[in-house]
Formats: C-alpha cells, sequence, structure tokens
C-alpha cells in the first residue's frame, strides 16, 4: 500500500487531486487510516473525465482492461443479469439510430415476448432479430470465431428477420445512402471490396479500437447490404471488442450526430480520430461500470 504523496508523484497530479478522487470512491481499493489514505500499488489511476481532447484514451482503455482481467471471472449469473440488461438498451439504441419506433420500455416489452399495440410489425421483428444478431455475437466470442464473409452474412440475416428475401445477401443493385458525403461501392465491387477490407484488418497492427474505427467506417462505406448495414456494423464491432477481452459498447441514439459527423469527418477530411474517440470514450465508460460493479 502506498499513500496518497507517493501515488500523486507516480502517476503525475496532484496529491490534493489524489484525496479528492479517494473520497470519491474513483480509486479502486483506497482506505483510510486516520488522516492517510491507503492505495494498493497495483491500482489504475482513475478517469475523472478531465482529459484533454488532444489527449488519447486508448493508454487508459488497456491499463482499465488489465484490472479488469485480473478482477474476473464474473459468476455465470453475473455474466447472464450484465448481459440481458445491456442487450435490451443496445438493441434499441441501434435499431432507433435507424429509425426504429420503440422506446426503451417496449423494446424491453417486445423481448418479454409482448406485442405493442399500434406499432408496427416491423419494429418487433427489427427488435427480435437484433437480440437474436447479439446472441449469435456472443457465442461467436465464445468460440473465437475469426471475422470472415460467412460470419458477416449471418449476422446480417439474424437482423433482418423482417426481410426473408434480402437477408444475409450482397445487394445487387445500386444504392444511395441521404445526406452523407460518399456514395457506396456498386454491386459488382462488394466481394472484392469486402475481401479487401477483412485482409486489411487481420494484418494490421493498429490499436484495437483504431483498427475498428476504420474498419466501422469501410465497412459502412461499401454498404454490402440492402438494409441492416448500420446495426450489422455495429454488432461487428462488438464482436471483436469482446474477443479482444473488452466490454461491449453502446453508441446511443442522443449520440447519433457526433456517431454521423464522425464518418463525414472521415470521408471529407481522412480524420479517422473522430471515430476513434467516439469508440474509445464509449468503452472507456464500459469498463469503468464493469469495474464498478466488480
Amino acid at each position: 500500500m502506498l499513500d496518497s504523496k507517493k501515488i500523486a508523484a507516480k502517476w503525475n497530479i496532484s496529491e490534493r487531486r489524489v484525496r479528492l478522487l479517494c473520497q470519491q470512491g474513483k480509486i479502486s481499493g483506497a482506505e483510510k487510516q486516520g488522516k492517510t489514505w491507503l492505495i494498493p500499488e497495483s491500482a489504475i489511476k482513475p478517469s475523472d473525465g478531465r482529459y484533454k481532447k488532444s489527449e488519447s484514451l486508448l493508454p487508459i482503455i488497456d491499463e482499465k482492461k488489465q484490472e479488469l482481467a485480473s478482477r474476473r471471472p464474473l459468476t455465470a449469473g453475473e455474466l447472464s443479469r450484465l448481459n440481458e440488461q445491456f442487450a435490451i438498451e443496445y438493441t434499441y439504441d441501434s435499431n432507433a439510430i435507424e429509425g426504429n419506433t420503440l422506446t426503451l420500455r417496449e423494446t424491453d416489452m417486445v423481448l418479454r415476448g409482448l406485442t405493442i399495440d399500434q406499432k408496427p410489425l416491423k419494429d418487433h421483428l427489427e427488435a427480435v432479430g437484433h437480440k437474436e444478431a447479439f446472441d449469435y455475437v456472443r457465442e461467436l466470442v465464445k468460440g473465437k470465431v475469426p471475422l470472415n464473409e460467412g460470419v458477416i452474412k449471418q449476422i446480417n440475416f439474424l437482423v433482418l428477420g423482417d426481410q426473408p428475401e434480402d437477408r444475409g445477401v450482397y445487394r445487387r443493385i445500386p444504392v444511395r445512402i441521404m445526406g452523407a458525403h460518399h456514395e457506396p461501392v456498386q454491386p459488382y465491387l462488394i466481394e472484392p471490396k469486402m475481401q479487401e477490407l477483412l485482409e486489411w484488418y487481420r494484418a494490421d497492427q493498429s490499436h484495437i479500437v483504431t483498427r475498428l474505427a476504420r474498419f466501422h467506417i469501410e465497412f459502412e462505406a461499401i454498404h454490402p447490404f440492402i438494409d441492416g448495414n448500420g446495426r450489422t456494423g455495429r454488432l461487428l464491432v462488438n464482436l471483436e471488442l469482446m474477443k479482444a477481452g473488452f466490454p461491449p459498447i453502446n453508441i446511443k441514439f442522443k449520440d447519433r450526430k457526433r456517431y454521423y459527423d464522425a464518418f463525414d469527418a472521415y470521408h471529407l477530411r481522412g480524420d479517422l480520430k473522430a471515430m476513434e474517440s467516439l469508440l474509445a470514450s464509449y468503452l472507456n465508460e464500459a469498463l469503468d461500470a464493469y469495474l464498478s460493479i466488480l
């Protein structure tokens, strides 16, 4: 155990800041003995939301991942409860971004087998399909299944439960995305572009968040399916995060403008940082939530 002065020197922050973080319960394992705070030498410096935008969250995320790994495993009951709660909110937000009209509570009710009066059947099927796709992703994580075209098509197949003729097959007609600053590739280019993207992803050695930021943008730019590309793409991000030992993330409906702006930043200026920062901020919050529970 180290006192607040030694921890302050180790973390390069003020001793006063360390004491405040202890008082706020943000340092795991900190104990107060008399007027002195004692902190485990292995404690991770908490993210207090004051980091500069120019600074990267990636080192902080990696530290928290290590701490999370040291505290695992969770019990089967704990994992089930966390996954079920996350799946409801994730299904609501991911579908809402694409125009689904179910509220969070209605999404929960639909996933419990209930029907919502005056809401389209399409919205019900989208909720069920997304939840089934997330359950499938969780099974892929358990088996450490490599990312490939077959996996991607199967996820889209489950997502598009309301479109039996289009689910899980690459589109055969040109499409345009209203308001987007790029045009999806022509149908005959989808398969080679997907293969090229997957080959790059497997070979790239960047941080997983950086890689997924670019993969997600490029996947959506190809727009391989007639529908469900956004939901499929976000499920792929979580598939790869969980395989890498991170918790899943949920891009909120309320943050959809920031999300869309991140695509525009890349297509207009070649700026990947906007999407990387968005994914990193959500991942940082998810890690904090898991660590607080443990």
